[in-house]
């Protein structure tokens, strides 16, 4: 029994001095806002790759965060423009959609072209953007919007709805967006039982989770390669995501960035970040 036990106390004090032997990278982004910490994730390895070998050349140094939308995202780390390349030249990182590496605040993912002229959905080989979103009631996160809208115009095309018509239209002229949301959502039972229709969606309850409470942009998942996670400095990205902007939802002050990478033991990035590794 003592062996046994023995055994037992050296396999685990083995466990634990191999995990806190393990590494990983921390990214720090540099901005006039502030500093943003991050980790990439092992599991989109060609992506988390790529990142580290362009911020330990220094290449996203003097790059910026040229879109910038509120409630949106901030997208950033446009390399190949920066160092003038011509575009056949601009490489591209096959996607790793990954199930479960959803678009919740903080969350960092590459950029891509449209599925029009990129059905293979590669990633930019050097954009990325870090999600803001906003938080979302969970009955609007498991309504299909797209459905619902097109149900409720319709229905309102009734002569037996004239006076919800009429609120509609005002509220439209008006461009209280909000309130329209809400007054179809109040009416979508209503619409499923005169259409016999369903109008909601598939979620998970990770996602109902993340997006009610954290936030982001539910409508991006399954879309783009997410490969990473902020894990302090969230108020620089509100400050950035705040940002007066002009067309194409360029700041009109340039947001620089400088990245760097520090390769720290796993157990030292979880003490000072409260970041849980998985097990």
């Amino acid at each position: 029994m003592k062996k046994v036990l023995t055994l037992i106390l050296a396999l685990s004090m083995g466990f634990l001095v191999s995990c806190a032997s393990e590494k990983d990278y921390l990214v720090k982004i540099e901005t006039r806002h502030g500093d943003m910490f991050a980790v990439l994730f092992d599991e989109t390895e060609k992506h988390k790759e790529n990142f580290i070998a362009l911020a330990q050349e220094g290449r996203f140094d003097s790059t910026d965060f040229h879109r910038v939308i509120q409630n949106f995202m901030i997208q950033g780390g446009d390399v190949f423009g920066k160092e003038n390349l011509p575009q056949e030249n601009w490489t591209t990182v096959p996607a790793e959609i990954k199930p479960g590496f959803i678009h919740s605040k903080g969350m960092i993912a590459a950029a891509r072209q449209g599925n029009n002229i990129n059905p293979e959905r590669k990633s930019s080989g050097s954009q990325f953007y870090i999600v803001k979103g906003k938080v979302y009631t969970r009955e609007e996160l498991v309504t299909d919007m797209k459905l619902l809208s097109e149900t409720f115009f319709k229905y309102i095309q009734l002569s037996s709805n004239a006076e919800l018509k009429e609120a509609y239209s005002s509220l439209y002229e008006e461009e209280k967006f909000d309130e329209l949301n809400e007054m179809m959502l109040n009416e979508k039972s209503n619409l499923e039982q005169f259409y016999s229709i369903s109008l909601e969606k598939p979620m998970t309850a990770q996602q109902i989770e993340a997006y009610t409470t954290v936030g982001g942009t539910p409508h991006l998942d399954g879309e783009y390669t997410v490969f990473g996670k902020v894990i302090k400095g969230l108020d620089v990205l509100d400050r950035i995501a705040a940002e007066p902007t002009g067309p194409r939802d360029i700041p009109n002050d340039k947001v620089y960035m400088k990245v760097s990478i520090e390769h720290l033991p796993k157990t030292k990035i979880e003490k000072e970040f409260g970041y849980s590794y998985q097990k």
